[in-house]
């Protein structure tokens, strides 16, 4: 009996002094780490009011940029001046952008925008027949689905015929896919090859399962790519058979600029795969494509937080507008201060925002943000539709971004995601016709809360930078 009480003493203090040496590790880390004062707040109250539970969730989820031997590497990009390139000084962002590592924009591009889900469905069809080398897929959410079959179906044809097809999932948006993976066995025994970002049980504990590849890249023959918002399934995109789809927008690019896609996928594909392919130079043709663009990706993979630092320069810099649309809108503290300061300019500040959202948690963190722009005075749009999935932003009629990236904590410091900043008038015109209608379906109402519901919404707040 004596021995059991000793024994139990001794673990007891066992327990009590790993959880000490735990807490400090974490409490040390999270003030080491470059966060906001928001964020560091957030994490500090978890830790002291659920200790158990937030000291090995921060160690999982709670690490952004990685340094160790087994993190993804960051993206390298090529130094070598295209003949396209389009110099710094023609644009404020430009310069912003260039000191972050971020490649030049370059003209010469061929942009198309796609805002129908029939019409991006028929232009991934058209896209996988006509390539001839090589296709490479990167998408957060892939259903096997009758739609993505479909595109299975096609993808299989093309590897039979000796196309390389490569296709990169996320494991925490493609968990379905995972483990039903029979649905890739035609597309596998054809040549195909498929492989998932962070893999459940190959890398448990060394990708930091809170870090999603979030990025929606559809490049064939490293010429041409679609991207947007859009991930692989008939929630999105598909043959027009009735289907409600969710509202949410692609485009077609073809140019230089596509080079950067390339890159961007075979970093994420050697680092999933374990493999260390050859990037392929660029070709320095000069192309002849009307449009100005700037492929700007973010994530642990980018040493600093070049897309962030884009996002605010814009809003601050911003002369006439600031139109943003976004399903998860909820920011931090900066860019709060940032619209409400642009508003105080003067500037048009549109945020463009499904009235309900597909996600609970989300709309309750969003709505004390909402409420405040709207007190401020900002054009709040609630789109009545079908959940709108889109994000882009139009700033004056000099630049538009569209992309994978939400306004939101996860999106900006935790995913890895890609954008496109577009600086051509006929681009930025195409987006903002886009967004005219997306506002003509949309009411500006906002609902009052219940007590109980504010009070759970200003809870929301205080940890909306853990989400």
């Amino acid at each position: 009996m004596e021995l059991y009480s000793v024994a139990q003493i001794l673990l007891t203090y066992t327990v009590v002094i790993l959880t000490g040496i735990l807490v400090f590790s974490a409490i040390s880390h999270i003030l080491y780490q470059k966060r906001s004062p928001t964020s560091m707040i957030s994490w500090l109250l978890a830790v002291f009011f659920l200790p158990y539970i937030t000291v090995p969730l921060y160690f999982l989820i709670g690490i952004r940029k990685r340094h160790d031997k087994k993190a993804k590497s960051f993206v390298t990009f090529s130094a070598e001046k295209h003949p396209n390139t389009v110099e710094s000084s023609q644009h404020t962002l430009l310069e912003v952008l260039k000191k972050n590592g971020i490649p030049p924009a370059t003209s010469g591009n061929r942009y198309e925008l796609i805002t129908s889900d029939v019409e991006a469905f028929e232009s991934m069809q058209k896209e996988i027949e006509q390539s001839q080398s090589s296709i490479d897929i990167c998408t957060y959410v892939f259903a096997c689905d009758e739609m993505s079959r479909t595109l299975l179906d096609a993808l299989s044809k093309k590897a039979k015929e000796g196309v390389r097809v490569r296709i990169l999932l996320d494991l925490a948006g493609s968990m379905g896919a995972y483990f039903r993976q029979d649905c890739f066995k035609k597309l596998r025994n054809a040549g195909g090859e498929v492989a998932f970002f962070l893999p459940l049980f190959k890398k448990p504990f060394q990708g930091y399962i809170n870090l999603r590849n979030h990025r929606k890249i559809y490049l064939f023959d490293q010429a041409r790519v679609l991207s947007g918002g859009m991930n692989l399934s008939n929630e999105y995109m598909g043959k027009k058979d009735g289907s409600k789809r969710w509202k949410d927008i692609l485009y077609r690019l073809e140019g230089p600029a596509v080079y950067d896609f390339y890159t961007v996928f075979m970093n994420d594909w050697n680092y999933a795969t374990e493999k260390h392919e050859i990037i392929e130079k660029q070709s320095m043709v000069k192309h002849e494509g009307e449009n100005i663009v700037q492929i700007v990706p973010s994530g642990p993979d980018i040493p600093r937080d070049a897309l962030y630092e884009a996002l605010l320069s814009t809003i601050y810099d911003a002369k006439e507008r600031i139109w943003i649309v976004t399903p998860y809108f909820v920011p931090d503290d900066n860019i709060m201060q940032a619209l409400v300061i642009a508003l105080h300019r003067g500037i048009d500040v549109k945020l463009i925002t499904p009235k309900e959202s597909d996600h609970l948690i989300a709309d309750l963190g969003r709505s004390p943000y909402m409420r405040e722009l709207k007190e401020a005075g900002v054009d709040l749009k609630l789109y009545e539709g079908r959940m709108l999935h889109a994000k882009a932003i139009l700033i004056d009629r000099t630049g538009g971004m569209i992309g994978s990236v939400n306004l939101d904590n996860r999106s900006l410091f935790l995913n890895y995601e890609i954008v496109t900043f577009a600086y051509s008038e006929t681009l930025i015109k195409q987006i903002e016709s886009w967004m005219l209608e997306l506002m003509e379906h949309a009411s500006s109402q906002l609902k009052a809360p219940s007590k109980p519901r504010e009070a759970l919404e200003n809870v929301m707040k205080v940890f909306a930078p853990l989400l």
